[in-house]
């Protein structure tokens, strides 16, 4: 290892396959036990958890302490102690004989934190023995640098935060996504998932199909994507997908629009990223699902819960199946620590006002439902006079660019609209003096955030669809184009 390399390290922070020490304390032998009962790893002597480096003196005395107690666990680890600049490095090798122990127990790794194996978790760790990970798996067919995407690992970098520009081959070695096997660079499945140029190519099963229903069930459906460009890709589109397919409503205050939408977006994100993380990347034929549906949003992932976790214990224990995918992901903040998506998911869900989205496991799969915004169902239904989301979806969005596009301001459509009513005036009479030609385009675009925001009123609100509908300025309204105008003056 170089001070090159080190310094990545550093950069990057304790994980899954990294821990930093100030000295050789007690708790060593758990450490060692524990990478070796994972996927090995690195413990770097000489540094404190914030990442100060505070040096160690290297001497034959304390390697050999070091071998000693790597020689003592049961069955031994296998370390190679290197010293660099005032760091000493110990490099753990993931043990072939699991699981291993110290004379205080069983341990591993849970992100950045050397846990305790329970009884029960002693025997799941003995019945999945020789199970084969994916994420850690050489991938041989995949071409360095042939099929390696320059651009993905770009991206990748710079969410990461490493500064610099560290040697490319540096960093997939220390990020644990490729190991140099003589003049080759030889990739894991988590790196070719992460930046190959073709992921399908590899692993068939590698996409997020987003489906758009038209009622409650798949009988229809409206619309259908598939996402195939790379893990950190997909979560963003498959997000997109839902921004672009619910509702949003809109509340004026201090001549700025808020837009709220239909779902928790936060918790949606958050559900994704833990299908992707958290699925069962042997499960052939099977790849991640997003559907939208008139009631609900429900995100789907092959594989169910992971062995040894209950539906009980969801949101309180954490067993990762991929443990370099969430590494990397954790890396680009799109998680937190580990254990942490369900509870996330819950308070996001909660401090936005919607129902407690709900888990289950369907057969071989895990979903994740998640329920609309009640109060952004009333707004919109109270303007229509009916349920149609997924009618009127397409059509909002692209308004919704239209105005932006033409407008300046965050709300000058309002202030347009607030400006041409005069007294009473029905749809039609407004369209014309907006001088739009889509009447649906004023519904959606003028007429919804105004009456959401208090700034008109309809003349017979019992009746939404009646054909004498007329709208016409609150005291609010009033109000508030005055403002705007005064603003508009320099007034104030």
């Amino acid at each position: 290892m170089t001070p090159a390399d080190l310094d990545i390290l550093i950069q990057q922070g304790e994980g899954t396959t990294l821990e930093f020490k100030e000295s050789l304390s007690s708790s060593f032998s758990r450490e060692l036990v524990a990478m070796a009962n994972t996927v090995g790893g690195k413990l770097l002597l000489g540094i404190r958890d914030d990442g100060t480096v505070i040096g160690v003196k290297d001497s034959n005395a304390l390697r050999a302490r070091i071998q000693d107690i790597a020689r003592n666990c049961d069955p031994p680890v296998k370390v190679l102690v290197e010293p660099v600049d005032d760091v000493l490095a110990v490099h753990v090798r993931e043990s072939d004989a699991k699981p291993v122990q110290c004379s205080e127990g069983f341990f591993w790794r849970q992100g950045a934190v050397t846990q305790k194996l329970s009884r029960d978790e002693i025997r799941d760790f003995l019945r999945s023995e020789g199970v084969i990970r994916f994420d850690l798996s050489p991938c041989p067919r995949f071409h360095y640098p042939e099929d390696f995407d320059r651009e993905k690992y770009e991206a990748w970098l710079k969410l990461s935060g490493i500064s610099g520009q560290p040697p490319v081959e540096d960093v997939l070695v220390n990020i644990e996504v490729a190991e140099r096997a003589g003049d080759t660079l030889l990739f894991r499945n988590a790196g070719v998932l992460f930046f190959a140029k073709n992921v399908r190519h590899f692993f068939p099963e590698a996409y997020i199909t987003c489906l758009l229903g038209k009622g409650a069930d798949k009988v229809h459906i409206l619309d259908r994507r598939d996402f195939d460009g790379g893990i950190v890709a997909d979560i963003e589109d498959a997000l997109s997908f839902i921004e672009r397919n619910t509702r949003t409503a809109y509340r004026i205050e201090s001549l700025r629009r808020e837009n709220i939408p239909e779902y928790p977006m936060k918790a949606l994100r958050e559900a994704i990223t833990n299908a992707v993380m958290h699925r069962d990347w042997f499960f052939e034929g099977a790849n991640v699902f997003v559907e939208i549906y008139t009631n609900r949003i429900e995100v789907i992932s092959p594989g169910g819960l992971p062995t040894g976790l209950k539906m009980a214990e969801l949101g309180r224990e954490s067993i990762r199946r991929n443990p370099l995918i969430a590494d990397l992901l954790h890396r680009i903040e799109f998680i937190e620590k580990a254990g942490t998506g369900i509870r996330r998911i819950r308070d996001e869900a909660r401090e936005q006002g919607c129902p407690e989205p709900e888990f289950k496991v369907r057969g071989a799969f895990f979903v994740v439902v998640f329920r609309p915004d009640p109060e952004v169902r009333a707004l919109e239904d109270q303007v229509t006079g009916e349920v149609t989301p997924q009618d009127t979806t397409q059509d909002t969005t692209q308004v919704t660019t239209q105005v932006t596009t033409q407008d300046t301001g965050e709300v000058t459509g309002e202030v347009r609209l607030l400006e041409v009513i005069s007294g009473e005036m029905n749809r039609r009479q407004i369209q014309e003096a907006l001088g739009l030609k889509n009447i649906e385009h004023v519904r959606k675009t003028y007429l919804l955030p105004a009456l959401q925001a208090g700034l008109i009123e309809m003349t017979i609100p019992d009746k939404p669809r009646s054909s004498k509908q007329r709208y016409r300025l609150t005291t609010a309204g009033r109000e508030y184009l005055q403002k705007s105008k005064k603003q508009d003056n320099g007034e104030g």
